[in-house]
């Protein structure tokens, strides 16, 4: 995670627009100039005064506009659903951009691989590549072509380059013949599903290639079981709770008067581990922070993006932890 120092400033959404099913194509210009580079997002202060953070599609040259993409999660926790509430005209709190996926400029060659929503963090990166001349595999997978946002126009400018797997067009990602497509000189920076994104890493390893050239930014709502509603207690500080289907644990705990640390809240800093005490059901670990042995011995979690879920029997899951 590179330094940023947080600049909050005021803007105004001049355009929100449908860009693919549930995704909306959302323009705000800002009262201060501030370029963006690829993989960069700004961090937006929704309604509730929470702050949520959306990769930088493209931003204008004069560093007075972005071009944000948003998926409207069905388990949204107010972010997304304020996001497409949005029309021309609104004012809109958001930072300058901030960067904690920066792409390396002059390595041999690159895979870019973007899963749905993921083409967010992707697109600036591969328009920087086509500009400078680079050597680059763009991949754009998802479930339908009508859930892919922006497929028009990365066709136009990219062309061949542009690989599109679609899963209900029987043309989905074989991550064996991505990953075997790779030598040890090339770079891949991908963003997406977590079980993309893992099938991938695994890969990577089994292939034994650098793990410095995988790259990676996640969005932290994606994991392996369907989120449900679990209850955690914290009995050091008496704290009980329920955190509902649309929470995350991080935000529940908070609300119960947890004082937690945390810092990405995407699964991939590790800031707001927690030690797991107990747990009735199964634990869906959604971050990118921990080892497939570590996730395997659930002996800790990552409070931003993991969940538990019912286990055999139906019965409701509960967690027990302890905090710093």
């Amino acid at each position: 995670m590179t330094d940023n120092k947080i600049t909050w400033q005021q803007g105004q959404a001049i355009s929100v627009e449908p860009a693919a099913d549930g995704i909306a194509k959302i323009v705000i210009v800002t009262e201060q100039s501030h370029r963006s580079a690829p993989g960069a997002h700004v961090d937006v202060r929704i309604g509730s005064g929470a702050v949520r953070s959306y990769s930088i599609v493209s931003g204008a040259a004069d560093g007075h506009s972005v071009t944000l993409g948003v998926h409207l999660s069905p388990t949204s926790r107010g972010g997304s659903r304020y996001m497409h509430t949005l029309q021309a005209g609104d004012p809109i709190e958001l930072t300058a951009p901030l960067q904690n996926f920066p792409l390396r400029v002059g390595a041999p060659r690159y895979v870019l691989l973007a899963g749905g929503i993921g083409i967010t963090a992707m697109a600036a990166m591969a328009a920087v590549l086509r500009r400078v001349g680079a050597d680059y595999r763009f991949v754009y997978v998802a479930r339908s072509r009508t859930a892919m946002a922006f497929l028009p126009e990365l066709l136009a400018v990219h062309g061949d380059r542009l690989e599109v797997h679609i899963d209900d067009e029987g043309t989905g990602l074989d991550v064996q013949d991505l990953v075997a497509g790779v030598d040890e000189v090339t770079e891949l920076y991908m963003c997406g599903p977590i079980r993309l994104m893992d099938a991938v890493r695994r890969t990577w390893i089994e292939r034994d290639l650098p793990l410095p050239n995988l790259r990676y930014e996640t969005f932290g709502n994606s994991g392996w079981f369907q989120a449900e509603e679990f209850v955690v207690n914290i009995p050091r500080l008496g704290i009980e709770t329920t955190v509902r289907s649309g929470d995350s644990l991080l935000d529940a705990l908070e609300r119960a008067g947890a004082d937690m640390m945390f810092d990405c809240r995407k699964g991939e800093c590790g800031l707001c581990q927690v030690d797991i005490v107990d747990v009735e059901g199964t634990v869906d670990h959604r971050d990118v922070f921990f080892s497939e042995e570590q996730k395997a011995n659930s002996k800790k979690l990552c409070a931003c993006v993991s969940r538990v879920v019912c286990g055999e029997g139906g019965r409701g899951a509960t967690l027990t932890l302890e905090v710093p």
